[in-house]
């Protein structure tokens, strides 16, 4: 894999020689833009709008227009001489539980490759150190004119960094949570609850672009000049769904089905509000089948019912010998 970065990653008075990999691609599929009537190409065209001219890419250059939409002119070289450490050094500033950091500040993945021979030995101390203390390193790095935030993890036996978005670059949730007051009762609780642990876990390397496939299958058939295929219309199910218990019941049975799971009853699978009080393990014996028996369940039912014929067989025995005395008696007397 092609290198886009070469530096050090800063480790206390440790310095670590690395190159910088991308860790993830890019699988979309692009599209031109063309012209309707004819399917010409459209191309953008770079043009100075002082002169009009068409300009080279070795031509331009970047600037920084102020409030007054005056162009200030920055070169590479102006950026390359600030006095910034993290221009070519990974400058880890903190260890922390990798809990601290919120989701929403991941950013793009990047490996971290030793360099050279002499980088083995430290790059392998951090790692292990990583890996022993149970913590992510926290760094700051330039990259592509700007300095950022990272976070550096260990996966496998490579160390992974990714690239954390500022504090400050985060918005704030405001307005975006449902506003109306909305009561959500523990029935609904419990048959969400049951559809969770139908779905249960999945193995990520199984999921793929469903979406990208069917772009290539319509790109695929266009070009043999065969008709694009349509999607059969989708059935909503004569409307707005407005009972959210029968949504609930009908999904668990939808999920039970795709698993290959008996999806006769919803209920079968629900744990009621008073499981709920009795604690995660009570809980959880409650989420069984009671359709299915458990052995010992079954030993209970086979004693009752020998028990049962027992006492029947007991009752008849005692019936017939009462009986019999007075039949003893009909024969005397005839």
């Amino acid at each position: 894999m092609r290198s886009i970065w070469n530096g050090a990653i800063s480790f206390g008075l440790v310095s670590i020689p690395i190159k910088l990999v991308n860790a993830t691609e890019n699988h979309s599929i692009s599209f031109r833009q063309i012209h309707k009537e004819d399917g010409g190409r459209i191309r953008y065209r770079k043009v100075c709008e002082l002169d009009g001219e068409e300009v080279t890419a070795p031509e331009i250059g970047k600037a920084y227009e102020d409030a007054g939409g005056v162009m200030i002119p920055i070169t590479d070289e102006d950026l390359a001489a600030l006095p910034l450490p993290t221009a070519k050094t990974i400058e880890i500033v903190a260890f922390v539980p990798a809990s601290e950091i919120d989701p929403l500040q991941m950013d793009t993945a990047y490996y971290l490759s030793a360099s050279g021979v002499p980088a083995a030995k430290p790059y392998t101390l951090l790692r292990e150190a990583l890996k022993r203390g149970e913590k992510v390193a926290i760094a700051k790095f330039a990259l592509r004119g700007r300095e950022r935030l990272g976070m550096l993890r260990v996966v496998d036996d490579v160390i992974v960094m990714h690239g954390l978005l500022w504090p400050d670059e985060i918005r704030a949730p405001e307005g975006v949570a449902p506003e109306t007051d909305v009561t959500v009762r523990d029935a609904e609780l419990d048959l969400a609850d049951a559809l969770m642990d139908t779905l249960g876990s999945v193995d990520l390397d199984s999921l793929h672009d469903d979406y990208r496939e069917a772009v290539e299958v319509l790109i695929a058939a266009k070009s043999e000049g065969e008709p694009a295929p349509r999607r059969a219309p989708a059935d909503d199910g004569g409307g707005k769904v407005i009972d959210l218990m029968a949504a609930l019941e009908n999904s668990v049975r939808a999920a039970q089905k795709s698993r290959g799971e008996d999806g006769g009853s919803a209920e079968a699978e629900v744990t009621h509000l008073t499981d709920r009080e009795r604690g995660p393990a009570k809980k959880a014996a409650a989420k069984k089948t009671p359709a299915k028996k458990t052995a010992s369940a079954k030993r209970t039912a086979g004693k009752t019912a020998a028990k049962s014929t027992g006492k029947t067989a007991a009752a008849k025995k005692n019936t017939t010998s009462k009986k019999a005395p007075t039949t003893r008696a009909k024969r005397a007397s005839a």
